[in-house]
């Protein structure tokens, strides 16, 4: 990678689309969280840390934003937009919750398990809503799954 390069400028990120079976249902659920700072509903994500791996990454942003420990499945569609005018990469992978302890902090004070349709509609940025499509094909559900 030389100097000045497009990786050299690109803010460097990863996160999950993170899922559990309904406690009441047994229909999938997705996790978004509330970040004050920017009051808008997201996906647990983050940047990667110096020589992270992605997907290391991804579940350690998963863990701290949400207190779920996941079983990562097939990676999603990478997003690449602005963000504060700077280019940002974020790769995502589909990742199955097995245990959560969520206690709010100033980065995530809340979050939603919601079924895919209302987690798509509550979803702050539009570019985020693709990766609930992308899930649901990975779990193989109808696209009017939720």
């Amino acid at each position: 990678m030389s100097a000045g390069s497009p990786e050299d400028t690109t803010v460097q990120a990863a996160g999950c689309v993170l899922w559990r079976h309904s406690p009441a249902t047994g229909e999938p659920e997705l996790c978004l969280v509330h970040r004050p700072k920017y009051d808008d509903w997201s996906l647990p994500k983050g940047k990667l840390k110096r020589g992270e791996e992605a997907l290391a990454g991804a579940l350690r942003e998963v863990a701290e934003e949400t207190g779920c420990r996941a079983v990562p499945g097939a990676e999603l569609p990478t997003q690449r937009y602005l963000a504060n005018g700077r280019p940002k990469q974020v790769r995502y992978w589909a990742a199955e919750a097995i245990s959560c302890a969520f206690a709010p902090t100033d980065e995530v004070d809340r979050v939603l398990w919601l079924a895919p349709a209302a987690a798509r509609a509550r979803l702050t940025q539009p570019h985020d809503r693709p990766l609930v499509d992308a899930l649901i094909a990975v779990l193989g559900l109808p696209r009017t799954a939720g």
